[in-house]
């Protein structure tokens, strides 16, 4: 014996069958995507921009929170002053410097935000003025420099000494240091270029007075250096530092 059914019932259980199992899908790929998916970053992208009394200062670009591509900085009459290149918050490629009528003054190169190349300056007509190198941000002894009309800048001052020998009455020696064009704009280092750099880390700075300094050295037990090692870093009328060097030879074996 069949037993009959209201129709209206067996559509509605129907319907919470189909329900259930939709759910148990949806929630299926729900947990697939949470195992792929990635957290977005809520960090600002875009462009901000700063003002000082009304006026534009800089413009700098980030991309979820981090510097990312070209900072801009201006002038008070809103001429482009400086441009930066950031990748992942680090200066990275060449920096630009430009005159106030827009000419570009130095170009500097940057390397994981450290400055590393040849840095070039220019003059208002664009030709060269300078070129000078850094290594992982120190800089090496080469320099040129240019006159207005191209020429090659020389005759830069050599590091002169005397020695003011006192060794047979008191045991010490004293070394004077000078510029060869006794310029005052100068200061002088006790040690040597490290690794084609001049780390004043690692070095002993000389006191200077009007361009002018010495080191005292003493008899000590014992044989040792016979040679001490000076650098000069001299100002040129450039603006850039000029480094000089100079190895002397002492005249007794057991000064320090």
């Amino acid at each position: 014996m069949f037993k009959s059914y209201n129709p209206l019932i067996v559509l509605l259980l129907c319907a919470i069958l189909a329900g259930c199992a939709g759910k148990g899908s949806a929630k299926k790929e729900q947990i697939a995507e949470a195992d792929t998916a990635t957290v977005p970053d809520t960090g600002f992208t875009g462009i901000k921009k700063y003002y000082s009394n009304k006026l534009l200062i800089k413009e700098v670009t980030f991309k979820n929170g981090v510097r990312q591509g070209e900072m801009r900085s201006f002038y008070q009459g809103g001429q482009l002053r400086q441009t930066f290149w950031y990748e992942n918050g680090l200066r990275e490629d060449s920096s630009k410097w430009y005159y106030l009528e827009g000419q570009v003054f130095r170009s500097t190169p940057y390397r994981h935000d450290t400055i590393h190349g040849t840095q070039k300056q220019y003059y208002r007509n664009g030709r060269l003025k300078a070129k000078l190198n850094y290594f992982k941000g120190l800089r090496t002894p080469e320099l040129e420099e240019f006159t207005n009309d191209g020429k090659m800048v020389s005759g830069y001052p050599d590091i002169m000494h005397t020695f003011t020998d006192n060794y047979s009455t008191t045991g010490k020696v004293r070394l004077n240091l000078s510029l060869s064009d006794n310029s005052t704009r100068v200061k002088f280092y006790r040690g040597d270029f490290t690794d084609g750099v001049f780390d004043s880390t690692k070095c002993s700075m000389i006191k200077a007075v009007n361009g002018k300094a010495f080191v005292d050295l003493r008899k000590m037990q014992g044989p040792q250096l016979n040679k001490i090692n000076i650098i000069a870093v001299v100002l040129t009328d450039f603006g850039n530092n000029y480094f000089a060097h100079k190895q002397i030879d002492l005249p007794y074996k057991d000064l320090k």
